[in-house]
């Protein structure tokens, strides 16, 4: 369970969603909307550093992201923390419990997260009245799994300079996508973030992380990194970028 304030009867109409106008989402049909409008329930305001979901926990709810950031991560019993993959508006979690009974990972808030909410129960109706929404679905989890296969290779085959490159441009080309940078290009992470990201040290990451900002790359600050160079991040890294056009959202 999230924990976070109550969810909120009151919810952003589907018509005026802020995500749909952004270029980077697929237009829904008009049944399409009519649909999420009522399989919405309400809303979930989350502050950073929260709790949506927890490890081992059955939650009657989906979410998808509405606004801010998050992280997906699993523990081991003696602290040590691995994130698996970051959260972004448009992004659907909640599902792996659905389907596999309980939430084999946790998610928490970077930032402040604002949530939609649905309720689990009504998942099957999608599938079985409307197929568009329902490979939707299908494609936002074959999605998740190509990133992880990316994150997997960063880990187990790039050094300590290219994993770190390619994490802070994997995360700069995903909020440009989302019209997440205002101006200033700063992504919402501490150090240990990413540490915790890559399988490193924390001593290991700073030193990294040094060399990036001496390159003139990223200026770091005390919760965040400012990105300046994000062509050449992905040139480090040997990154080609997300290679993805109009995406789906429920």
């Amino acid at each position: 369970m999230a924990t976070s304030k109550p969810i909120h009867s009151f919810k952003t109409p589907c018509e005026q969603c802020p995500l749909r106008p952004l270029p980077h989402f697929r237009e829904f049909s008009r049944n399409e909307l009519e649909f999420v409008s009522r399989f919405k329930k309400g809303e979930l305001a989350v502050d950073a550093g929260a709790t949506i979901l927890v490890e081992g926990a059955h939650s009657a709810h989906l979410f998808t992201v509405l606004a801010g950031w998050g992280f997906r991560y699993k523990m081991l019993e003696d602290g040590r923390r691995q994130i698996l993959n970051y959260i972004m508006p448009g992004d659907l979690i909640g599902l792996q419990g659905t389907i596999m009974g309980e939430m084999q990972h946790s998610v928490e808030a970077l930032s402040p997260v604002s949530l939609c909410v649905f309720e689990r129960d009504r998942l099957m109706t999608l599938y079985s009245n409307h197929a568009s929404l329902a490979f939707d679905i299908t494609w936002i989890a074959a999605r998740e799994e190509r990133i992880l296969d990316e994150h997997l290779l960063s880990v187990g085959r790039r050094t300590a300079l290219e994993r770190a490159a390619y994490l802070i441009a994997f995360l700069f080309e995903r909020g440009k996508q989302l019209d997440l940078f205002n101006g200033r290009k700063f992504i919402p992470i501490t150090q240990q973030h990413i540490a915790d990201t890559l399988g490193l040290s924390i001593v290991h990451t700073n030193k990294t992380l040094k060399k990036l900002s001496e390159r003139g790359l990223i200026r770091w600050q005390e919760r965040g990194c400012e990105v300046l160079n994000g062509e050449e991040l992905m040139a480090i890294a040997g990154w080609e970028g997300l290679g993805e056009g109009k995406r789906p959202f429920i």
